[in-house]
C-alpha cells in the first residue's frame, strides 16, 4: 500500500458545525454565501461545498470561473458567485454553467450580453455589482455608478441580482473607516433604488464582520476564514486591545500530518541543515520528516516552529528545506521511523494551529492554510 510522505486530514463534523453556529447566528432573514475560493482556504474545495450543501447552503462564492466550473461538475447546484470577475474569453463559459459573475465595468456587461445571444440560456444572466466603497482594490467608483446601471439597464438579458462591497478591516471593530464604509455602500443602494433599480441581494460582511457589525448583514453574508475554524483577531482601534468576545465558536477543521522519515544520532557540536542552519550544543536525537516548503511549510518556521511527536513538542532545528524538515526529539523517549507527527492539529494533550505557523512567520493563518501544496492527498472524516 502506497503511503504518502504527509497529508491533511479535513473534520467534515467541525465543517458542518461551523457553517451550522453562522447560519443560525444570522437567522431568520440572512442568507449565508461560503466562500470556497483558494481550493477552500486549503482544505479541498469540492468536499466543503458538498458538506455545506449538505447543511443546506445556498450559495458559494470563488474567485474564478475554473473554481466555479469546476464545484459545478463536482455536484454544487446553487448559486456560484465568481468574485474576481471574468475576462475576456470566459462569458460563454460562464453563462453555460450557469455562474454569477461579478461586475464592474460596462465591459463585462457587454461580454455577457453577447454570450447570452450565442448561449440562449432559459433565464436572464444574473449578475452583482462590486462597489468601491474605501477599501479601493476591485469595484465601480461611486461617481460612475449611474453610467454603470444605464449600461445594465440597456441590456435585455442581464439582470442586476445583486450589489456588494468589501471591508478592508472589519476586525477592527470600532474603526471609523468600518461605518464609512457602509455609509458609502448605502449610498450605492439608494442610487440604484432612485434609478427604479430592485436590488434582491445585497451583501457586505465576512467572517468577522458578521461577528461584530450586524448592520452590515443586509441580506446575505459571505463567511470564509470563520468556516475552517479561525479568526482574524478583533481590536478596538479606542484602546488598543484585543477582544475575542466576539468570536463565534468555530472549530479548526483541517490537521497535517506526517511520519518520521529517519531517526540519527547527532554529537554535540554538529551543523543540521542547509547553510548550517543549527548548531548543536549537545547530543540530539533528530528526526527527520518528509514535509518541507514545496509542501507549504513555511520556511520562517526555521528553528522556531514545532510539530508534535507522541504527545509532545518537538522543536524544527535547521532550516526548512524543500521537502525535508529536521525535529528535536531528544526529550522523547521511543520515537522512531513510522511514528505519526501532527504539523498542525492536536493530539491528547497537545496542540499546534494554522495561527501558531502563522505568527512565528509573520503572517495571517489565510496564507499557511492557502499554502498547503494540492499535492498532498486530503482525507475527510465525518
Amino acid at each position: 500500500m502506497h503511503t504518502p510522505p504527509c497529508w491533511i486530514e479535513v473534520s467534515l463534523t467541525a465543517l458542518r458545525h461551523n457553517f451550522r453556529t453562522v447560519h443560525s447566528f444570522v437567522q431568520p432573514d440572512v442568507s449565508v454565501c461560503a466562500v470556497i475560493k483558494s481550493d477552500a482556504y486549503g482544505h479541498g474545495a469540492a468536499a466543503c461545498a458538498l458538506a455545506f450543501q449538505e447543511e443546506g447552503c445556498k450559495w458559494f462564492a470563488v474567485n474564478t470561473t475554473e473554481e466555479g466550473i469546476a464545484l459545478r461538475e463536482g455536484g454544487i447546484h446553487g448559486r456560484i458567485l465568481l468574485m474576481a470577475g471574468l475576462w475576456r474569453g470566459e462569458e460563454d463559459e460562464i453563462v453555460r454553467y450557469g455562474l454569477t459573475p461579478t461586475v464592474w465595468d460596462w465591459n463585462h456587461i457587454e461580454l455577457l450580453e453577447n454570450a447570452a445571444e450565442r448561449v440562449k440560456p432559459k433565464n436572464a444572466v444574473a449578475v452583482h455589482l462590486k462597489v468601491n466603497t474605501g477599501m479601493n482594490r476591485l469595484g465601480v467608483d461611486l461617481g460612475a455608478l449611474k453610467e454603470m446601471f444605464a449600461a445594465i439597464r440597456t441590456a435585455p438579458h442581464i439582470f442586476l441580482e445583486g450589489m456588494f462591497s468589501h471591508f478592508a478591516a472589519s476586525e477592527i471593530i470600532d474603526h471609523p473607516e468600518g461605518e464609512q464604509q457602509m455609509a458609502r455602500f448605502q449610498e450605492a443602494l439608494d442610487k440604484a433604488n432612485h434609478m427604479g433599480l430592485t436590488i434582491p441581494m445585497r451583501h457586505m460582511a465576512n467572517s468577522s464582520a458578521i461577528a461584530s457589525r450586524p448592520r452590515s448583514w443586509f441580506n446575505m453574508v459571505r463567511p470564509g476564514l470563520s468556516l475552517y475554524g479561525y479568526y482574524l483577531p478583533f481590536v478596538s482601534v479606542m484602546s488598543g486591545a484585543s477582544d475575542s468576545s466576539h468570536e463565534l465558536p468555530v472549530k479548526p477543521a483541517l490537521s497535517w500530518k506526517t511520519r518520521v522519515l529517519q531517526v540519527r544520532e547527532v554529537a554535540a557540536g554538529q551543523r543540521v541543515g542547509y547553510s548550517s542552519g543549527y548548531l548543536t550544543q549537545s547530543a540530539t536525537r533528530v528526526a527527520i520528516v518528509p514535509v518541507g516548503y514545496g509542501d507549504g511549510l513555511s520556511r520562517q518556521l526555521s528553528s522556531r516552529g514545532r510539530m508534535i511527536v507522541r504527545n509532545d513538542y518537538a522543536a524544527i532545528i535547521g532550516n526548512v528545506s524543500m521537502n525535508l524538515t529536521a525535529l528535536d526529539v531528544t526529550g522523547i523517549a521511543g520515537v522512531e521511523v513510522g511514528d505519526e507527527v501532527t504539523i498542525i492539529g492536536e493530539t491528547e494533550s497537545r496542540k499546534v494551529t494554522a495561527w501558531d505557523q502563522a505568527n512565528l512567520a509573520s503572517t495571517i493563518p489565510y496564507e499557511i492554510l492557502c499554502n498547503l501544496s494540492a499535492r498532498m492527498p486530503r482525507s475527510y472524516l465525518e
